[in-house]
């Protein structure tokens, strides 16, 4: 089960510009509407892994920050479950994902900002 992350912590992380990977797991509409700050865009389908390990050729201990749309989406659940089974070490679950950005107040990134 992946380690779940805050908003602040996130934010800190992309403040500091530390080194790790953002996953955003939305369909690709949403994802270029809003998405947050320096996220990559993985849409979480059956074929997830194979796109994450395509665009984002990770090494399996790089911290990769999962999220989707709140935190009752599933998608992001369902990404990080699929990483961790296929041997990433260090996945970690934004679970407020979308929403939870939006309402502690930080900016987005995107056509729609």
């Amino acid at each position: 089960m992946a380690q779940v992350i805050t908003s602040e912590e996130l934010k800190q992380k992309i403040d500091n510009k530390e080194d790790f990977v953002l996953v955003d797991t939305l369909m690709e509409g949403g994802y270029e509407m809003r998405h947050v700050p320096g996220a990559v865009s993985v849409p979480y389908g059956t074929n997830f892994l194979q796109e994450f390990e395509k665009k984002v050729a990770a090494p399996k201990d790089k911290e990769i920050i999962i999220y989707c749309a709140s935190a009752t989406c599933q998608l992001s659940v369902l990404a990080a479950d699929a990483l961790e089974e296929a041997g990433y070490t260090n996945v970690k679950h934004y679970k407020e994902g979308i929403a939870g950005w939006q309402q502690a107040g930080y900016k987005f990134e995107g056509e729609r900002v």
